[in-house]
């Protein structure tokens, strides 16, 4: 058994494992990351790399609870202006595009959420623009006829999440982190002020830890006798063959769960969050035929030069989603030194809940207000934990 200590240990090896360990160690802190797989390799390895400027719809098929998308805005605002020094920062492409998108309606109750959320961006400081269907067809002439409006975000784009979480763990090491990836924690326990975390054959003393592991946040906080409601589910993406350059924008959908893009190998992604068969977190989790079908109908309707293309292959991963549909953010009343990040759109948050980990951590005020976003309104009594590896 290895004995080791850090000043914070980062659970969960993700997108936001990754951004939280590099700001924290960019500060000077003694960061050890521990995964209990390959780095990237669940939600942060299979979702779209959407970088979510514009409101986003509030419901993706299935979805029992509405977000709040008034409240996403600012926090959307936040992160696209940290996604404009992601690449200078991480000394690495991760081909971030901003590309602009189009968000569409296709009836009248459609419309008038285009036009509501307008006025929210307008308040947010988020530059859009509404357009009619045809107005609409005129600067995208690839949108079908069942489109009768849009709004324009200059902001919206994508990076390669395959790119983005190696970037940020390699950048993390760069400044002193240290990786542990196959190694499920066990054991996470107070020892005098701190924490004491066992995972694999080690054994770590920190006053911090960082629970950001996705789908299984309520896994890893039931080990620390902290019960937190999450409601993991997994959804599901498509990939078309490639084609040439033809769709130079992000397209969503208002109503419905809809995200299409051209990423730069020249492939379509389809996606919106429909759902996959079941979620496994002990494996991978199967794709549901009904998303396939329902999701690449969508696709084809609203941009009907989707028909013509085949589809190469359709993958599901898991989503760390709250009962609320909101992110969590910040440190467990009742366990001082332990914090918690995640949710929903956690790609799009990334760079901005990395700094705030690390301000939060360091006990400064967040960039910006996370207070309602805390894990307080999630709190449940704790079943006894079983070890991590009992769990699996």
């Amino acid at each position: 058994m290895s004995a080791q200590t850090a000043d914070v240990v980062v659970i969960g090896a993700g997108v936001l494992g990754g951004a939280a360990a590099f700001h924290l160690a960019l500060g000077g802190h003694r960061v050890i990351v521990l995964d209990r797989g390959a780095p990237g390799r669940e939600g942060s390895g299979t979702t779209a790399g959407n970088l979510h400027v514009q409101a986003v719809h509030t419901r993706r098929p299935g979805q029992e609870v509405p977000l709040d998308s008034a409240r996403f805005l600012p926090l959307q605002r936040a992160a696209s202006d940290r996604w404009n020094s992601v690449e200078a920062e991480l000394e690495a492409s991760v081909e971030l595009r901003r590309s602009g998108g189009f968000t569409i309606a296709e009836t009248p109750e459609q419309r008038a959420e285009l036009i509501a959320k307008h006025a929210w961006e307008e308040r947010a400081g988020i530059r859009t623009e509404v357009l009619d269907g045809d107005g609409a067809r005129a600067a995208l002439p690839l949108l079908g006829p069942t489109v009768t409006a849009a709004t324009w975000c200059p902001l919206d784009g994508y990076a390669n999440p395959l790119l983005t979480t190696p970037a940020y763990l390699a950048a993390a090491v760069r400044h002193g982190a240290r990786l542990h990836p196959f190694c499920p924690v066990r054991a996470v326990e107070r020892s005098g002020s701190g924490w004491r975390v066992t995972a694999g054959d080690l054994t770590v003393e920190a006053p911090h830890v960082v629970d950001v592991a996705g789908p299984w946040l309520g896994e890893i906080a039931a080990l620390a006798g902290i019960g937190l409601r999450m409601t993991p589910v997994a959804i599901q993406m498509h990939v078309t063959v490639r084609l040439p350059e033809t769709l130079r924008y992000l397209v969503q959908h208002i109503g419905e769960g809809l995200s299409v893009k051209q990423v730069t190998a020249g492939n379509l992604l389809i996606g919106g969050g429909w759902p996959a068969l079941r979620l496994d977190p002990d494996g991978r989790s199967p794709v549901s035929l009904s998303s396939v079908l329902g999701n690449v109908a969508q696709a084809a309707r609203v941009l009907p030069f989707v028909r013509d293309l085949r589809l190469l292959r359709t993958w599901a991963g898991p989503l760390a989603a709250t009962p609320d549909e909101m992110p969590v953010i910040g440190e467990v009343p009742g366990a001082p030194g332990f914090l918690v990040a995640g949710g929903t759109y956690a790609f799009t948050f990334a760079p901005l809940w990395g700094e705030t980990l690390r301000c939060l951590v360091e006990g400064k005020p967040a960039p910006v207000d996370v207070r309602d976003l805390g894990p307080d309104r999630l709190l449940e009594p704790a079943a006894p934990a079983a070890p991590y590896e009992e769990a699996r």
